[in-house]
């Protein structure tokens, strides 16, 4: 399983807090629902316990918007639900390129490094 290789491979997974019951009421409700995300993180986390590996869940808050380089919100990044068509953007404040998901996921990475440095333990 995937989740399992995830695990086996990393000694820390960082999630966020996606409300798979918040996308379920917009355009996005096919996806959410196929993907089974509630599911994996569930999953992710008893198999992180289980295995010793750090598993932390952080707000995902902005973390389309906000530039991974720079960490500014310009106007170029994509905004709420409008945004959500927005696939690739470049940041008007430093000029980089970012895919959308990409751009989150290294924020997200960025919050649970975070977390982990000030002392917050796992949940």
């Amino acid at each position: 399983k995937a989740s399992t290789m995830l695990v086996k491979n990393n000694a820390l997974i960082v999630v966020g807090n996606l409300s798979a019951a918040k996308l379920v009421k917009t355009k996005m409700a096919k996806s959410v629902l196929d993907a089974g995300f509630s599911a994996l993180k569930t999953m992710l986390k008893y198999k992180c316990e289980n295995a010793g590996v750090s598993f932390e869940e952080v707000n995902e808050s902005y973390t389309t918007q906000t530039c991974s380089y720079c960490k500014s919100i310009s106007s170029s990044s994509p905004k709420g639900r409008a945004g959500l068509g927005i696939r690739e953007w470049q940041c008007h404040e430093c000029g980089s390129s970012w895919d959308r998901d990409i751009n989150s996921a290294l924020n997200i990475l960025a919050l649970g490094h975070k977390r982990l440095a000030v002392g917050i333990t796992p949940i």
